[in-house]
């Protein structure tokens, strides 16, 4: 569900819970699909899904390609990682600022916390005015429509 309310300059649009979804979709498959690819030129296999000897390797290549693929897009000038972009929508700070990569960094490491508690984390956003999820909350953070 989308809300729109008055900002500074403009009225906003914050993103609600299926539009966000869909770009989550989207950038875990691109940043999926690198991450395999890295594991598997580094590690020779796909992911952690071919990992016989539960080697750390490509779970900690996942969590690095993931991290950077996040907080490097929603830090630059765009605002958003591909996904985003693709469906229309951005991250800012509270005030409709650009994030810095610091922000941006413990944006995605608030995620793994919304994971770890059965993904209420996420499901906040589907249940409160401004459409925030933990993460947004931790991070000071909007997701909004361009």
């Amino acid at each position: 569900m989308e809300q729109a309310i008055n900002h500074p300059d403009t009225s906003v649009m914050y993103a609600g819970f299926w539009i966000r979804a869909a770009a989550f979709i989207i950038d875990l498959l691109i940043a999926g699909a690198a991450a395999a690819i890295i594991s598997r030129i580094l590690f020779g296999n796909y992911y952690m899904y071919d990992n016989p000897g539960n080697d750390p390797g490509p779970g900690a290549v996942s969590l690095i390609v993931n991290w950077i693929y996040f907080a490097w897009q929603e830090s630059s000038a765009k605002q958003a990682t591909i996904g985003k972009m693709a469906v229309g929508i951005k991250v800012c700070t509270e005030n409709g600022e650009r994030l810095s990569f610091a922000n941006a960094t413990g944006r995605y490491f608030a995620k793994i916390l919304s994971c770890i508690i059965l993904l209420i984390g996420f499901l906040m956003v589907a249940f409160n005015k401004k459409a925030q999820g933990l993460h947004d909350k931790l991070a000071k953070t909007f997701v909004i429509y361009r």
